[in-house]
């Protein structure tokens, strides 16, 4: 019996949001056609979203939302994917020298490619009889987490055999993930000096989310209140914002463009912004945060402006995904 659960190998899949596969407004229409029309994403009925999207946003968001990757894409493509696959690499090789081999890790993109059902069909094919999903989301929320349950179950249905699951569907207080964010920020200040005033950054939901149960705005506090007890941060020199609002709807607030643009008016001249919802750094990050939204604060009197890069495929972050993942399928194995 021990021989049989020793020859057992776990599939590993880390899941992020995905990219266009080009920064042309042909191929951010394909990507936005499959993104938005997840009924988790955005929430109104089929037949009135259907016009909208088709009659209006797939006609006119793809120009500008082009600029905007253009001003980020690399050498090697979308930010995102490399830097996703970077991590997942690095995952790999930690937990190869941590069980020799016994866990297979991959990366896929929830929209766009690398698709779920070829990663998962990957890894069946490398020998795993058992899966532990985990998206790259440390908050839960049901557009982000949600809808990669919807997908991998959207895959495994059709299987004759399902194999063993784990799905991790947030770690937004892991003392890990506390550790290594702190660490990311203590580290960025020690090279490059420390602003006046920390924003924290989440990304936005409507605000309906909350009362249909959704816990992603309190963990959101939970996490930044963890972040600036391990910091030492005074209270006044730290605050939760939310940005990448999207429609002319009440989002979570506050929005993080509104609080840049009156910082200087309270006398706080430099500020440092930092993302701890995104695992790597994307568009949200490098261009809205890191470019659109100094400009904002810039324009409004403020002197010093700076984003704080996500955890990427940093060393913390990559020990902590792979201790997050160890200890998941240890407590499985010791139900």
């Amino acid at each position: 019996m021990a021989d049989a659960e020793k020859s057992r190998r776990t599939g590993v899949l880390l899941v992020n949001l995905g990219t266009p596969e080009a920064p042309t407004p042909a191929a951010i229409r394909r990507y936005l056609r499959e993104f938005l029309w997840d009924p988790r994403v955005v929430e109104l009925p089929r037949p009135l979203w259907w016009v909208i999207l088709h009659g209006v946003i797939l006609w006119t968001r793809p120009s500008k939302s082009a600029r905007a990757y253009r001003s980020i894409w690399t050498d090697k493509g979308s930010p995102l994917l490399v830097l996703s696959m970077n991590l997942a690499r690095a995952v790999q090789s930690e937990l190869a020298i941590r069980t020799g081999g016994e866990i297979i890790v991959e990366i896929a993109m929830r929209y766009g490619k690398p698709a779920i059902r070829e990663k998962l069909e990957a890894l069946r094919n490398a020998g795993a009889d058992k899966l532990l999903i985990l998206p790259l989301y440390p908050q839960y929320s049901s557009p982000s987490t949600g809808t990669v349950f919807d997908a991998v179950a959207s895959v495994l249905k059709d299987r004759r055999y399902i194999p063993d699951i784990e799905f991790v569907n947030e770690y937004h207080d892991h003392p890990g993930y506390i550790r290594a964010v702190a660490k990311r920020i203590d580290d960025f200040w020690c090279d490059s000096g420390k602003a006046e005033y920390l924003l924290f950054s989440f990304h936005g939901l409507p605000e309906r989310s909350r009362a249909l149960g959704d816990p992603y705005y309190d963990q959101c506090h939970a996490t930044a209140a963890l972040i600036a007890s391990e910091l030492n941060l005074s209270k006044n020199t730290w605050q939760v914002v939310f940005q990448s609002r999207f429609g002319p709807g009440r989002w979570l607030r506050p929005y993080c463009i509104d609080v840049l643009s009156t910082l200087p008016q309270q006398g706080i001249r430099s500020v440092d912004v930092v993302c701890p919802g995104f695992a790597v750094d994307c568009l949200e990050t490098l261009e809205e945060i890191g470019i659109a939204n100094k400009e904002i604060f810039t324009k409004a009197g403020g002197e010093q402006y700076r984003l704080i890069p996500a955890l990427n495929d940093s060393a913390e972050h990559t020990r902590f995904l792979a201790d997050l993942i160890t200890e998941r399928l240890r407590s499985e194995n010791v139900d």
